[in-house]
């Protein structure tokens, strides 16, 4: 296992995938081959992707859900401090307040790595948390 990382939606998405058969193997490496932790937040969106998208049904989507749990070691709370730090990363970095929010759970969940496709690939946030893109690799990282 490498770093902790955190996993930001679209990885969720892409690992259950049939329009996508690279990113969803991209997808599928990163869950098995690092220490990943997700939060709330990325599993209500991901909820909201699967059924607005996907018209997916409920059930399929709890299963989707269970075994997320399976494969990331933790899945985060977010809390009133969480909310917080997400402003601070806000006025610092200038992502919207939801990308923010995904930032400032990596951190509090002690992450060297966030894997998303929605912020700078390579930035470095608090001098601890790397953005990192998955999907723009031409190897798997």
């Amino acid at each position: 296992m490498n770093d902790r990382v955190f996993l930001d939606t679209n990885v969720l998405i892409y690992f259950y995938s049939d329009d996508d058969e690279i990113k969803r193997n991209i997808a599928y490496h990163t869950l098995n081959n690092h220490d990943c932790v997700t939060n709330i937040q990325a599993l209500s969106e991901s909820c909201n992707v699967w059924l607005k998208k996907y018209s997916w049904n409920t059930e399929k989507i709890k299963a989707h859900l269970d075994n997320i749990e399976l494969v990331c070691n933790e899945i985060l709370s977010i809390h009133r401090s969480t909310i917080t730090k997400a402003l601070a990363l806000k006025g610092r970095y200038g992502y919207s307040y939801y990308d923010c929010l995904m930032l400032a759970s990596a951190l509090d969940g002690d992450c060297r790595i966030i894997f998303t496709e929605d912020m700078s690939d390579g930035q470095i946030i608090n001098d601890t948390l790397k953005i990192v893109n998955p999907f723009g690799k031409t190897q798997f990282y």
